[in-house]
């Protein structure tokens, strides 16, 4: 959720989640495989300046990048530190919390169910979970599937009423939690960044396929692309399970940092659980723009795009899942961003190719440190 990447208030590790709310944190994302490090190259390569800073000016413990060229050659970029207790060096395409980058996973299965006929993006949420989707303002037979893809759907933020409790959520507790408040517009009169409209998504793909979001996920996704380092926690699994940085909150704007690597992400689900690479990252979102994910027609309708500049920043559109940005040499990155307690994901991929994704290892609430790491972005994608 790009939406609001909210700052985390307190001292105690089980506020992170009611703190946090922003699973998804928007921006791009990209994909490819990555091979040695060039931090040998830190001198004189504007990408690892760029991670540099944002170590040194902006105070994130450490910085990750994967770069894709034209031709699929990847280069992978460290800065920082990788645990502040031990002073251990940043895994070379560390493990990361990708937040609401699992929009864009969602998506692709209700995509690829809508493509076997067994979904229909405008048809009515009540249609495949009758009288499931009830509230003030809130009907299931006036809301499509579409319009949850595209958050248009009116449906509140069940993010922003979470209680304090680190602990494992049940989808529909989550689902209910959004629906003890009003709706936020009628559906389709507006657009709003709600994480509510991807979890009741993955309810939609599990209701239809007879299967966890999870496994269809890996079937249709994760295996068939070869995403590695790629997985949907399962419940009650707080840890990270491969190399990987830690993850870090700040209570206060000048407090210290805690480490907030292991905490239970079912407040996440459909909307934010996975836990990726960069460079998996990048090989996703390449996979989907070179149509390995998706026949055209569908891939079409993912690409339809609404404005989206309040969250996502000037020039941005909204897709089904999926985010566009103009990029400062020109042209267009599709992909989508993610924030999660202890980490943020920027990225994207372009038509042509190219795909860079950048990861720091807390959340951002400082608006200088958001730009410097959206420009972190751009220098990847623009060499």
């Amino acid at each position: 959720m790009r939406a609001q990447t909210r700052q985390f208030q307190g001292g105690r590790r089980r506020r992170a989640v009611s703190a946090v709310v922003a699973v998804t944190v928007g921006v791009l994302t990209l994909g490819a495989l990555a091979p040695p490090s060039v931090s040998a190259a830190a001198g004189a390569d504007a990408v690892q300046r760029a991670l540099n800073g944002l170590v040194r000016d902006d105070g994130m413990p450490a910085a990750l990048a994967s770069v894709q060229a034209r031709d699929g050659r990847t280069r992978t970029y460290t800065a920082g530190v990788g645990d502040l207790a031990t002073g251990s060096k940043v895994p070379v395409d560390g493990q990361v919390r990708i937040g609401s980058n699992t929009k864009a996973f969602t998506a692709v299965v209700v995509l690829q169910l809508v493509a076997e006929g067994r979904i229909g993006l405008d048809t009515t949420v009540d249609t495949y979970l009758p009288g499931l989707v009830r509230g003030e303002g809130i009907d299931g037979s006036r809301i499509k599937v579409r319009q949850l893809l595209q958050h248009t759907s009116g449906l509140p933020d069940y993010s922003r009423y979470l209680g304090e409790d680190a602990r494992y959520y049940d989808p529909r507790e989550l689902l209910d939690t959004a629906l003890r408040h009003p709706a936020d517009f009628d559906p389709g009169k507006s657009w709003k960044y709600s994480n509510t409209n991807y979890v009741l998504a993955g309810l939609l793909v599990q209701k239809v396929t007879g299967r966890p979001l999870a496994q269809e996920m890996d079937r249709r996704i994760i295996k068939p692309i070869g995403l590695r380092h790629t997985y949907f926690p399962a419940p009650g699994d707080a840890s990270i399970r491969e190399p990987h940085p830690h993850g870090y909150l700040r209570d206060a704007p000048d407090g210290p940092l805690r480490d907030i690597t292991e905490i239970d992400p079912s407040w996440g689900w459909a909307a934010g659980q996975l836990i990726s690479t960069n460079s998996d990252l990048n090989r996703f979102f390449t996979a989907l723009l070179g149509g390995r994910l998706l026949p055209p027609a569908q891939l079409a309708e993912m690409r339809t795009t609404v404005p989206a500049e309040a969250t996502f920043g000037p020039g941005a559109r909204y897709g089904l899942g999926i985010v566009s940005r103009p990029l400062p040499c020109g042209g267009l990155s599709w992909g989508h961003g993610g924030s999660f307690p202890g980490y943020e994901t920027r990225g994207g991929a372009t038509d042509d190719g190219r795909a860079a994704h950048v990861a720091v290892t807390t959340q951002l609430t400082d608006e200088a440190a958001r730009r410097n790491l959206e420009h972190a972005v751009g220098t990847a994608l623009c060499p």
